[in-house]
């Protein structure tokens, strides 16, 4: 988030016009992204006149694009020790503590802001991360929607009130919001990948893919713009393009198990089990404490028909995540193959008791 250079409205008579003098280098000292000098020259001001509000509060956002919150902390106190109304202060002082995860502080410290301000755009933006990041979804879109009531409107937020409706399943809507934030921003590639995950998400493929080209032909190195691509391509069953996109994400970032897990489950569809198995491989080799990825290769190992392997792996997510009924079901059928009916209806039971349907079928046909 950009921070915006204030305009300091009173300077106290002493000291006048060296303060102002000092304000005026730390301003184009900051405007250069010069912190450092701004906030010597701040600390200067300080010195001539250490009772100047809006100074400290000038201080603390320095420091805070310094990533210095518990100083911006500091100098937002002092101001908030001169005047306890300074919404200004309040609002920055909860924007530290929403960076230093302090959510719930920060939210005391905003409606604080807004009851002195009630029209103050910033404070119910910063409330409104503060809610999302709470997992308070409903009183984000408030917060958000209100920082468009008052504006002036800009792409940000339209773009995160676009991710609340996301979060929300209010896709349409969510889709709404992004194409305002593009039509104020057509250069900003997240938006359009955003607006393709709405697109996806309401089973639109075509617009999706659509947003993602524009996303990737703005930014061309994030991989996770491929990825998604890929999965819009695998719904319209071009599995031979979603390929390419996998292959390209992986060229990108090849640190990325999720990635390879998707790429595996792509080449499982396309029966190529060897290239899945050497898929799921990798993803383990990133994260082994994942118990899809183990699922995921039983699958393709079965479709092998190594079975003792499918078994193993099965074992392996079943340590990592025993109350899944499917796993058990799953390497119950396995057993089943392996005409290892004792076990394998042990494992068939266990599921039907976790809630499968589908165990307690497999029970009646195969169990006695």
């Amino acid at each position: 988030m950009k921070y915006p250079i204030l305009v300091l409205l009173f300077i106290p008579i002493f000291g006048f016009a060296q303060v102002d003098a000092t304000l005026e280098a730390a301003r184009k000292k900051m405007e250069a992204r010069n912190f450092a000098g701004a906030k010597a020259d701040l600390t200067k001001a300080l010195e001539t006149n250490p009772k100047n509000k809006s100074v400290y509060s000038l201080r603390g956002q320095v420091r805070m694009e310094l990533r210095d919150y518990y100083g911006a902390i500091g100098d937002f106190n002092s101001a908030l020790e001169i005047d306890s109304t300074f919404s200004e202060a309040l609002n920055f002082r909860g924007e530290s503590k929403i960076n230093l995860g302090d959510d719930e502080g920060a939210i005391q410290d905003l409606d604080k802001a807004i009851k002195y301000n009630s029209k103050y755009t910033d404070a119910y933006t910063n409330r409104g991360f503060a809610k999302y990041n709470m997992d308070d979804l409903q009183g984000s879109y408030f917060d958000f929607s209100k920082a468009l009531e008052l504006g002036p409107p800009d792409a940000d937020k339209y773009f995160n009130r676009g991710l609340v409706k996301s979060e929300l399943g209010e896709f349409v809507s969510a889709i709404d919001d992004y194409s305002k934030a593009i039509e104020l921003d057509k250069n900003d590639a997240d938006l359009f990948n955003y607006r393709g995950v709405a697109f996806y998400n309401t089973s639109n493929f075509d617009r999706a893919i659509a947003d993602y080209n524009e996303s990737i032909r703005l930014d061309p190195k994030d991989p996770f713009k491929f990825e998604n691509r890929a999965l819009a391509k695998t719904a319209k069953e071009d599995l031979k393009g979603a390929l390419e996109d996998y292959n390209k994400a992986i060229e990108l970032n090849d640190q990325d198990p999720e990635t390879y897990n998707l790429r595996g489950v792509l080449k499982h569809t396309m029966e190529d089990y060897d290239g899945a198995i050497a898929d799921y491989t990798k993803a383990l080799e990133l994260d082994e404490t994942n118990p899809v990825y183990y699922d995921n290769r039983a699958l393709s190992k079965t479709e092998k028909e190594n079975f003792a392997g499918a078994v193993e792996d099965y074992t392996f997510s079943i340590e990592l995540y025993p109350s899944d009924p499917e796993t058990y079901y799953q390497r119950g059928l396995v057993k089943l193959m392996m005409n290892n009916n004792y076990d394998g209806c042990l494992d068939l039971k266990h599921a039907e008791e976790l809630g499968s349907v589908e165990a307690k079928a497999a029970i009646k046909k195969n169990c006695k």
